[in-house]
């Protein structure tokens, strides 16, 4: 399944579907859900980074259960924009996660996501680094996918 840009997978899905949001990380996959408005991105679980095969059947299941229709998997390009080694790697875990679940997918810059997440948590609420541990990459998730969001609202018609 080929990637889509985020508002040709926005367009593709059906009202009141929702999009998930991913964030894979190299031990834990942050997993946001955006709502059925496509307005807001939330921090929904983490997933154990593993077989590609029990991965996707995961996100599978997640899908069914919360009627997403489509993945928006961050895209780990280089600071300075270029696409490195990490941002091949990512799109082709993107496209063979897409195919395994029948998901169709679009990748969304995700430079220093995980940094603003830490900050927030640091500054704002005040976590220990263990408890920003298990929660930066949801968040990283839902951060990156609030942004695709954000940029793929659909402009009104005049």
């Amino acid at each position: 399944m080929p990637l889509f840009n985020i508002c040709d997978l926005r367009a593709a899905l059906r009202p009141g579907q929702r999009l998930l949001g991913l964030d894979p990380g190299k031990k834990t996959i942050g997993v946001a859900l955006s709502d059925v408005g496509l307005m807001l991105a939330s921090p929904h679980t983490g997933l154990k980074r593993g077989k590609l095969s029990v991965v996707a059947a995961e996100i599978s299941r997640i899908a069914r259960m919360q009627d997403a229709g489509g993945l928006v998997v961050g895209l780990p390009l280089s600071l300075d924009g270029s696409f490195g080694p990490a941002a091949q790697a990512a799109r082709d875990w993107t496209l063979n996660l897409s195919d395994m679940t029948g998901l169709p997918a679009a990748m969304w810059d995700e430079r220093l996501s995980s940094s603003a997440v830490n900050r927030f948590l640091i500054s704002e609420a005040d976590m220990t680094r263990q408890r920003r541990g298990e929660v930066v990459d949801q968040m990283a998730a839902a951060y990156i996918l609030q942004a695709a969001l954000d940029a793929s609202i659909p402009q009104a018609r005049a």
